[in-house]
């Protein structure tokens, strides 16, 4: 089945009030292309949810698109904080659970099974679980080992309605191929309703069959598949492009204020009409050659 999509039809299938798991990594991986087009149609009061805060969230929220954020912490790297995040958490616009990065991925797995809950022994002892038993008490329980009598914590699952999966290749079906770390985007969207998929290069079925094992998302857990090239601008995608540092810091600048913030997406949001315009505004031919990986190293 077909499931070729524009980048606007596939986020125009998103309500407002959607939870929508984010694949980025602080500056790795992160779906620029997708949050851009999210803030251009106004598709507001999200819950996002990502295992470690990466710059695509911080965007959603420095726009107002989101209302939540169940997160394991995060940053831009060296560029700095996630200064949009922590403003929201700060003045108390944006509801933030945040977790260990492990227990998100275990939260994400135990939906990806299907399970009620799962057990874990991360966030014991720690400020961050006293801090989830006062605020978000209904998200974490204790429950006894039957075989040892022993306590342990449990976590309810996530089950986001969409997950986002930023990948290096996926044919028209949807089955897609992550070169490279995949932390926790399978569990991510077997534990989803549905999946859309931003692909760095569109490719045969019969390629996707030659290498089975490259699989990481099959299609049958995918409803959009965009070709976006270099959708993670200006953060990485591995073998594929390097983060643009200059741009990241000029983010990083304008985010730590709501007015440099808004100037910068009258910019480089809303002052183009899509992702193309926006690569072509950024650099175009000459960033993309000046980015684009060392085939050996791979960045």
């Amino acid at each position: 089945m077909n499931k070729l999509s524009t980048l606007h039809d596939a986020v125009a299938s998103i309500p407002p009030g959607s939870h929508v798991a984010l694949p980025g990594f602080a500056i790795a991986r992160c779906a620029m292309a997708f949050a851009h087009e999210v803030i251009r149609q106004g598709i507001n009061h999200l819950t996002l949810s990502q295992c470690v805060g990466a710059m695509d969230a911080d965007i959603l929220v420095g726009a107002g698109m989101a209302d939540r954020l169940i997160y394991g912490g995060g940053s831009l790297d060296r560029f700095g904080r996630l200064s949009a995040v922590n403003r929201g958490i700060e003045t108390g616009t944006l509801a933030a659970e945040e977790y260990s990065s492990l227990s998100v991925t275990f939260r994400y797995l135990a939906g990806s099974l299907g399970l009620p809950f799962i057990p874990i022994r991360s966030l014991q002892g720690s400020d961050l679980l006293r801090n989830l038993k006062e605020r978000h008490p209904d998200d974490v329980a204790a429950i006894t080992d039957p075989f040892t009598g022993e306590e342990w914590l449990a976590l309810k699952p996530l089950l986001p309605d969409v997950a986002v999966a930023l990948v290096s290749a996926a044919d028209e079906e949807g089955n897609a191929q992550i070169d490279g770390p995949r932390w926790d985007n399978l569990e991510q969207a077997r534990a989803s309703k549905r999946t859309i998929v931003l692909a760095h290069k569109i490719i045969s079925t019969e390629e996707v069959r030659q290498h089975p094992d490259r699989t990481v998302i099959p299609g049958f857990l995918v409803s959009h598949v965009v070709h976006v090239p270099f959708a993670a601008h200006p953060c990485s995608l591995f073998k594929a492009y390097d983060y643009d540092a200059d741009h990241i810091r000029l983010y990083a600048e304008a985010a730590q204020n709501p007015e440099s913030m808004q100037a910068y997406l009258d910019t480089y949001v809303f002052g183009v009409p899509d992702h193309a315009a926006y690569l072509a505004k950024v650099g175009g031919e000459e960033l993309k050659q000046r980015i684009s990986a060392d085939p050996q190293r791979g960045y």
